[in-house]
């Protein structure tokens, strides 16, 4: 009895972990590639910003349906968003001129707004049915995923110097990975592992989403500092030490790297103790953000953001796995919407929020504006477990 009931648990708890794995594929060859991208569509710098509004643009109707469409359809539908979010980049690539790149960066938005609410709805769903900490490791595997596919994207235009090739090869290891995920999900279900889908559903009282709504908010001011570290932390060793382009970019790649192995070591911890775990992160990430502010020479300033990554990195995951979890499954596809789409609002506020404040102040004491947003997280954990309380006693 106890293999039959192993061999579908095992494999849900593949399932976001692959898919996680393909998201960060995909996002380290944009990453990589965006420089091609724009001189091939022939913009200019300012006409690449505003083209790269759409990203958000697409995304934040995208997440607000998904959850939904999950709720009805099953975990299963993830793998089949991934796979198109892969395709998306090959369509991307053939974009020439600024009409196409608007059209092609906004559906890429979209697929990635859906991928990203079916892939949390997923990671939750299995850690609640596994009681394994799988949100915070999955996590872990895109951070892990991006950085590496970043490195292997920079190799693959050295040798090609071809957009299409990037997306290509990237939607080859994307596509493989949705389709790995459909398989594991429909054998775990085929096998007796409860899809929890199935069964039936009820609007929950607006008390539960006020509760959603609020995790989703405190992680939009985690999601605006993560941000901008990755956006701006190579600019402030180039603009506040005279760094050069190559060793500015140690900082966002010893952020990323610091995040993935973060998310990888307290995944048990942020499980079992998330409020200790909220407080010691948001605490660690304002200590960070501080340092980074003042710090005399470039090598405090690479210890504050690597501080900050280590605090900022748990932040995210550990809400969504705690404001999730008494959601029943036939829901969580909804719930995650909420949670996410509040926070994504954070994601794409971050850069601007800085650069306002670097325009004031100058990049290196605008990271005291990002040290202030941590600290509202800070502030704001004392009142997540009367959220939820409040959230379950309304739960359909």
């Amino acid at each position: 009895m106890s293999t039959v009931i192993a061999r579908p648990a095992g494999l849900l708890r593949a399932a976001p972990f692959l898919g996680f794995a393909g998201f960060g594929a995909f996002w380290g060859v944009w990453g990589a590639t965006l420089p091609l991208l724009r001189v091939q569509a022939g913009v200019s710098d300012a006409e690449f910003g505003v083209v790269l509004l759409f990203i958000g643009a697409g995304a934040l109707p995208a997440m607000l349906m998904t959850g939904r469409l999950v709720d009805a359809l099953g975990l299963r539908v993830t793998g089949v968003l991934l796979a198109l979010l892969g395709v998306m980049g090959v369509v991307l690539s053939t974009a020439t001129n600024y009409a196409a790149l608007c059209a092609g960066i906004l559906l890429t938005g979209a697929s990635s707004g859906a991928a990203d609410v079916a892939l949390n709805t997923l990671a939750a769903t299995v850690e609640k049915r596994t009681g394994r900490p799988v949100v915070t490791r999955s996590h872990a595997a895109f951070s892990a995923t991006v950085a590496l596919t970043s490195l292997g994207t920079g190799a693959l235009t050295a040798i090609a110097g071809s957009l299409l090739v990037n997306f290509a090869a990237g939607a080859v290891v994307v596509v493989a990975l949705g389709l790995a995920v459909v398989i594991t999900t429909r054998l775990a279900h085929a096998e007796g592992a409860p899809e929890g889908q199935d069964e039936p559903t009820r609007p929950g009282r607006m008390s539960w989403w006020i509760a959603l709504v609020m995790v989703g908010a405190i992680g939009a001011f985690a999601f605006a500092a993560e941000n901008a570290y990755q956006s701006w932390s190579a600019v402030l060793l180039t603009d506040a030490f005279t760094a050069s382009p190559a060793l500015a970019a140690v900082a966002p790649s010893a952020f990323a790297t610091t995040a993935a192995l973060t998310r990888f070591a307290t995944g048990t911890v942020t499980l079992r103790r998330p409020i200790a775990t909220l407080v010691a992160a948001s605490a660690i990430a304002t200590a960070g953000g501080v340092l980074t502010a003042f710090a005399p020479t470039l090598p405090l300033a690479l210890a504050g953001i690597v501080a900050a990554a280590v605090g900022t990195s748990a932040l995210f995951p550990t809400l969504l796995s705690y404001g999730l979890r008494p959601v029943p499954d036939g829901s969580r596809g909804r719930a995650t919407s909420a949670v996410s789409t509040v926070a994504y609002l954070g994601y794409l506020a971050g850069p601007a929020y800085f650069g306002l404040l670097a325009e004031a102040t100058g990049v290196q004491r605008s990271f005291l504006g990002i040290a202030a947003l941590t600290a509202v997280v800070l502030a704001a954990v004392p009142v997540l477990p009367a959220l939820r309380r409040a959230g379950s006693r309304s739960l359909p």
